[in-house]
């Protein structure tokens, strides 16, 4: 029986390197290149060829040009087959081209297939649901992490602030889907999966590594932010806490499984509580600075709904009086006597007092803290 799948497997690969073959050069096609592809995603051997992969990556690094025939190349293979074999040689060759880091990567965003819902077709599904939900995983992991890297290369975002909090909860969200990739036990020892979970482990370690150093920029520029980026960091940084709990119980289960040794095991770096409580004091400093200014512009015994009723009906006192008033001679106001200025004629009986208890405030009086230094909160 598996020679038999063996066979069948070889014919489908050489099937398709002769349809490679006769395939004519264009925008989106390159023979050569599918070749290479069929070559890098073979049906027989369930370990990853670095030297067909290494090949197929050089392709790209030769100009840009190849982006689209390689991916291409790489949907055609995943769209004509169910074998979580080649799906899964596919997805590794996708991620290998992603990790490049050159700039026709950037111009990706979604990657042009779909295996949300993969199923392999070929073996019975007792046996193929660990490869099913490894495959999915590994899928919504990629998908998410190419279009971040579209993302983060277009983004016009000039505050650091906003930006940083921006991508690290875009980072903390593909920590999320890296540590949904776990093969089942009974997988675990496939030379291809380990392969896969070798660069996985990396990612891991990457991303929530990009996560700590974002916190520490926030950190380093919260003082010219607001309450609400401020407020917004901390509830980052409450996340990456837990997220970094949660990065140490998946590589402990790695370890419980055989997918990677002690020694081999990153060491996570944690959030130190002192630069919680840092950023608490700050959020909590400017809420204070806020509920001040509040209290300075409106009197305690006066809600601003009350102020704004109280000028309003002074506002429409003064119209009042403004419109008895007789109107001037021709359109042009009467001139004085004695001092030949201009002045409009008002009856006596028009004249009134407003009187209010809206006193008149100076800016250190409405702003006290605003001359005041911020406490030296972040020591570096």
């Amino acid at each position: 029986m598996r020679l038999w799948k063996k066979a069948a497997g070889a014919l489908k690969d050489q099937n398709s390197l002769w349809l490679a073959n006769t395939t004519y050069r264009s925008a989106i096609r390159n023979p050569d290149i599918e070749k290479n592809v069929i070559r890098a995603t073979a049906h027989n051997g369930l370990v990853i060829d670095p030297r067909a992969v290494d090949r197929v990556r050089r392709w790209l690094a030769i100009s840009p040009a190849n982006l689209k025939p390689l991916l291409w190349a790489i949907s055609s293979r995943v769209d004509k087959t169910a074998d979580w074999i080649v799906t899964l040689k596919s997805l590794y060759l996708i991620h290998i081209l992603i990790n490049t880091q050159l700039p026709s990567v950037a111009r990706i965003g979604r990657l042009p297939f779909d295996l949300s819902g993969f199923r392999d077709g070929h073996i019975p599904q007792l046996k193929a649901w660990p490869f099913n939900g490894f495959i999915r995983a590994y899928y919504a992991f990629l998908d998410h992490k190419s279009v971040v890297v579209f993302q983060e290369k277009a983004s016009p975002e000039k505050n650091p602030v906003a930006r940083e909090l921006v991508f690290i909860q875009k980072f903390q969200g593909l920590v999320d889907l890296l540590l949904q990739i776990k093969p089942q036990r009974e997988v675990a020892s496939v030379p291809m999966i380990r392969d896969v979970m070798d660069v996985v482990i990396v990612e891991v370690r990457e991303f929530y590594g990009r996560v700590c150093r974002g916190i520490a920029v926030i950190l380093m520029n919260i003082y010219s932010a607001g309450r609400t980026e401020a407020t917004a960091a901390l509830n980052l940084v409450l996340k990456a806490m837990r997220q970094g709990q949660d990065v140490i119980s998946y590589l402990e289960s790695c370890e419980e499984i055989g997918i990677v040794r002690e020694s081999d095991i990153p060491v996570i770096d944690m959030i130190p509580e002192e630069g919680i409580h840092e950023l608490r004091q700050i959020v909590e400093h400017l809420a204070d600075e806020k509920q001040e200014t509040v209290k300075s512009e409106f009197p305690a015994n006066q809600t601003p709904r009350k102020t704004v009723q109280r000028l309003a009906g002074e506002k429409q006192v003064t119209e009042n009086a403004r419109k008895s008033e007789p109107p001037a001679i021709n359109g042009i106001p009467e001139k004085g006597i004695n001092n030949n200025s201009e002045r409009q004629i008002v009856p006596q009986q028009q004249l009134m007092t407003i009187i209010t208890e809206n006193w008149e405030k100076f800016d250190e009086e409405i702003y006290p803290h605003r001359m005041e230094e911020l406490p030296d909160l972040i020591i570096l």
